[in-house]
C-alpha cells in the first residue's frame, strides 16, 4: 500500500475512514475480496462501500479504471458516482448490470458477431401483441402486461421457449393463458424480434453472457479491464445477472457484495437472495461484516421493524443460513414518538385521516418533501391524491411524470446552458446558488413559495428543487463548482433519472420506496388481502410480503403511522381484518400477561400460520383456514363421523326452524369431523366454534362424536 499522494497513512485514514463507525471502517479498510457485507436498513452501506472504493483508489490498491461497481437502478448508480466524486474517486465506473453489459456489447459486437448491433426495444407490448396475433390469441392491455412480466422472469431465469414449460410449473396462468400457450407466445415473441432485428433488455444480458462464454479472447479482454467488483443490493440478483458476474470474474475472488436478505422484495422478477445466502459456501475464506447500527430511524421504529421480522412464521430464504439470519438493527438515534396504529371505517375515511395527520406535521414544521404515503398497489393512490388535494397539500406521485421531463425543468436547463458562456466571460461571477436563482427567476422562481396551489405551485416546486440542488452541490464539492459543472451534473442526472428533491408529499408503492427515506411515513391499507396481497398463496410469497412491509417501516426516520380500514366504501360491510403481520405489534393484539393489569381480559392472540396441515401450502380461503386443509388435499375424517354430524345438524336446524349453516357451516363441521375433539376445551379451539355455540351445542357434538366412533 502506498500513500505518495498524501502526507502519510494517518492523513489518508483520517480523510477517508475518519467518520466511519467500527463496522463501516472494517468494510472500508478490507480492500481485498472476497468480502460479504450484510447491511441492514439505514446502516450506511452506501457510505461504507463508497469509502472502501475511495480508500482503495487513494492508497493505490485499486486502479479506478479497473474497478466496476454494480447497482440495480440508474438512480443508485448516479448517487454512487456522485459520492465517489465527492471523495476524489470520480473515475470509478458505477453502473447497473444492464448498462455495463450494454456498454460491453456495443464494443464487442462487431468483432464477436459482426455487423451492427440490433436496435434496443424500449417496450415489449407492441411485439407481444403481434406475437399473440400470429397465434390467433386474443389479448388486452392487462394480459400483455402479465405476459411481458412472465417472459422477463423466464429470461432472467435463463429459460428458453423450449424449456420454459417444464420449469414454470406452479406459476399459475399468466395473462389468463395456460403455460403451454405462454410458451408458444414466448417463442412467437422471439420470432417477431428476429424479424424486426431488435433485442430487449434481457437479451442484452443474455447475449453478453453468450459472447463471454464462447469467445475466450473477448472474455480475457474484459477480465483484464476489470480486476475488482462491488455489487450492491446483492440479495436482488437474478440467475442471469449472477452468471454474468461469474463470467466477469473468471474464477477470481476480488468481489465485494452488499445485501440484506430481509429486504428481498423482487422475487417475482426472478431476483433471489440465494446467491447472498450461499456466498460463504462459494467462498469459504470470505470475510463477513455485519452492519447493524441503524442511523436512520428512532428506537421506536427500529423496534417495530425488528419485532415484525421476529414474528415470521414461514421461514423463508433468510432462515436457511445461520450466518445470514435476519439482522437485528440497533438504533443510534434519540428516542422519538411511538408508531401510531389507526383503524378507520372505510378507505375514504382512512385517506382523510391520513391527510389530517400530514397537515398537522406540516403545520409543526416538517417539510412536505419529508413525508410519504406508501401503499401496496398503485391503484390505492387515487384516494390519497384526492384527500391531499382537498386539504390543500401538494404531492408528487412517484412513478408519474419524470422530473426531467417537466417543461419548466427542460426550459431551466436550456437557460442554464445558454448562460454558461456569459458566465465564463465574467471576471468575478456570482456564487453558483445566486446565479441559478437569477437565471430561473424568469421562469417563475421566487424566494418564497406561492400561496396558491395547482400548476403554479408545481412549477415553483420544480424550480426550487434545482436551486436547492445547486446549493447542495456547492456545499459538497466546494466553491470551485461552477455553472458549467452544474449543467453537466444536470445532464448526467437527467440520463440516470436521478431527480433532486421536490417539495411535496410523496405517494408511492412499497416497491417504489425501496432505497428511499423520509422523516414521516404513512403505511396505509394494511388489511388482509392487501398486506399480504390476496394472491400471495404460498409460505414463500407471504414471507416476501412481510419483508415488503419491513421495507416500508424502515423508510421512516421519526414518525411512523400504520392504518387500515374495515370496509372499502362508506356504509359498506365492515368485513376487513387488519393484516396478520400486525398481530403482536398492535397495542390491542399483544398477548403479554405481564403487560396486563389484574382483571384485564386477555387480548386476542396472534393468528396461527394459515398453512395446510397435510401438504404445508398456504390456505387461500376462510373455509380452508377453518378446516386447516387446502381443497387439493383429501379429507381426513371418517365418512360415518361426518354423516352423523351432518344428520345431527339437520335435526337441530329443523327443530329451531333455521338454515343448517346457522348451526355450523360445512367448513366448521368438517373441521370438527377431522379434529375429533374429546373435550369442550378442544372443541372451543376450533375455528367457527364460539362461546355461544359451544354452550348451546358443545355437549351434543361430543356425544355425536363418541356415538359415531362406536358404530
Amino acid at each position: 500500500m502506498t500513500t505518495e499522494n498524501f502526507d502519510g497513512a494517518a492523513s489518508l485514514e483520517d480523510r477517508i475512514l475518519g467518520g466511519l463507525d467500527a463496522e463501516q471502517r472494517e468494510v472500508a479498510s478490507t480492500l481485498n475480496g472476497p468480502l460479504c457485507v450484510l447491511a441492514g436498513a439505514g446502516t450506511g452501506k452506501t457510505r461504507a462501500i463508497t469509502h472502501r472504493i475511495a480508500y482503495g483508489v487513494h492508497s493505490g490498491v485499486y486502479s479506478p479504471q479497473r474497478l466496476l461497481a454494480v447497482t440495480f437502478t440508474a438512480r443508485a448508480a448516479a448517487e454512487m458516482r456522485s459520492r465517489l466524486r465527492d471523495l476524489g474517486a470520480g473515475n470509478v465506473q458505477a453502473r447497473t448490470f444492464h448498462a455495463a453489459a450494454l456498454r460491453q456489447l456495443q464494443f464487442f459486437w462487431p468483432q464477436a458477431v459482426g455487423g451492427t448491433l440490433p436496435n434496443l426495444l424500449d417496450h415489449k407490448a407492441q411485439m407481444l401483441a403481434e406475437a399473440a396475433r400470429r397465434l390467433r390469441l386474443s389479448t388486452d392491455r392487462a394480459s400483455i402486461r402479465d405476459l411481458a412480466s412472465e417472459i422477463e422472469w423466464a429470461k432472467v431465469s435463463m429459460l428458453t421457449p423450449a424449456n420454459y414449460l417444464e420449469n414454470a410449473q406452479g406459476r399459475g396462468a399468466p395473462g389468463g393463458f395456460d403455460l403451454t400457450a405462454v410458451a408458444r407466445v414466448f417463442q412467437s415473441y422471439e420470432d417477431v424480434k428476429t424479424d424486426r432485428n431488435v433485442i430487449d433488455f434481457e437479451d442484452v444480458l443474455l447475449i453478453t453472457v453468450g459472447i463471454l462464454q464462447e469467445d475466450e479472447k473477448v472474455a480475457a479482454t474484459v477480465r483484464e479491464q476489470y480486476r475488482h467488483f462491488v455489487v450492491d443490493e446483492y440479495q436482488d440478483v437474478s440467475p442471469l445477472q449472477q452468471r454474468l458476474l461469474e463470467l466477469w470474474l473468471g474464477g477470481r475472488d476480488e468481489l465485494c457484495v452488499v445485501g440484506d436478505a430481509s429486504q428481498t422484495i423482487y422475487s417475482f422478477t426472478g431476483a433471489s437472495p440465494r446467491h447472498l445466502l450461499d456466498f460463504k459456501t462459494r467462498y469459504p475464506q470470505a470475510n463477513v461484516v455485519k452492519l447493524v447500527r441503524d442511523y436512520r430511524s428512532t428506537p421506536q421504529v427500529v423496534k417495530l421493524a425488528n419485532d415484525l421480522l421476529a414474528g415470521r412464521r414461514s421461514g423463508g430464504p433468510a432462515a436457511d443460513a445461520a450466518w445470514a439470519a435476519p439482522l437485528q438493527l440497533v438504533a443510534q438515534r434519540p428516542a422519538g414518538p411511538a408508531p401510531q396504529f389507526t383503524e378507520c371505517s372505510d378507505d375514504e375515511a382512512e385517506a382523510a385521516t391520513v391527510a389530517q395527520k400530514i397537515k398537522a406535521l406540516l403545520d409543526a414544521g416538517t417539510p412536505a418533501s419529508e413525508v410519504a404515503v406508501l401503499f401496496r398497489t398503485n391503484g390505492q393512490s387515487e384516494a390519497y391524491e384526492q384527500a391531499l388535494a382537498a386539504a390543500g397539500i401538494g404531492y408528487q406521485l412517484r412513478g408519474g411524470e419524470r422530473f426531467f421531463a417537466r417543461k419548466e425543468v427542460r426550459d431551466a436547463i436550456l437557460q442554464l446552458r445558454a448562460a454558461t458562456r456569459a458566465v465564463s466571460e465574467t471576471d468575478t461571477p456570482e456564487p453558483l446558488g445566486q446565479l441559478v436563482r437569477d437565471i430561473v427567476s424568469s421562469l417563475g422562481y421566487t424566494d418564497s413559495a406561492p400561496h396558491s396551489g395547482g400548476a403554479l405551485r408545481e412549477r415553483w416546486e420544480s424550480l426550487a428543487a434545482l436551486v436547492a440542488l445547486a446549493d447542495e452541490l456547492v456545499q459538497n464539492r466546494g466553491a470551485g463548482f461552477g455553472l458549467a459543472d452544474f449543467v453537466n451534473e444536470l445532464q448526467e442526472r437527467s440520463l440516470a433519472q436521478h431527480a433532486p428533491t421536490v417539495q411535496g408529499v410523496t405517494l408511492a408503492s412499497l416497491h417504489a420506496a425501496k432505497g428511499l427515506e423520509w422523516d414521516a411515513v404513512f403505511l396505509v391499507g394494511l388489511s388482509e388481502g392487501l398486506m399480504p396481497i390476496s394472491f400471495a398463496d404460498s409460505p414463500e410469497s407471504v414471507d416476501e410480503e412481510r419483508r415488503l412491509l419491513y421495507v416500508g417501516i424502515t423508510r421512516a426516520r421519526e414518525h411512523l403511522s400504520l392504518s387500515w380500514s374495515t370496509a372499502r366504501t362508506p356504509g359498506g360491510r365492515a368485513n376487513r381484518k387488519p393484516s396478520r403481520f400486525l398481530d403482536g405489534l398492535r397495542p390491542d393484539s399483544v398477548a403479554s400477561s405481564s403487560a396486563r393489569g389484574k382483571g384485564t381480559p386477555p387480548r386476542r392472540k396472534a393468528a396461527a400460520p394459515a398453512v395446510c396441515r397435510v401438504c404445508g401450502t398456504m390456505l387461500a380461503t376462510g373455509a380452508e383456514r377453518k378446516v386447516g386443509r387446502c381443497n387439493a388435499c383429501p379429507p381426513t375424517y371418517e365418512e360415518q363421523t361426518f354423516d352423523a354430524l351432518r344428520n345431527w345438524r339437520r335435526e337441530v336446524a329443523q327443530s329451531a326452524d333455521v338454515p343448517a349453516f346457522v348451526v355450523f357451516t360445512d367448513a366448521t363441521l368438517t373441521a370438527i369431523a377431522e379434529a375429533r375433539p374429546a373435550s369442550l376445551e378442544e372443541l372451543a379451539g376450533l375455528a367457527g366454534v364460539g362461546p355461544s355455540k359451544l354452550e348451546k351445542y358443545g355437549e351434543d357434538v361430543l356425544r355425536v362424536l363418541v356415538e359415531s366412533s362406536v358404530l
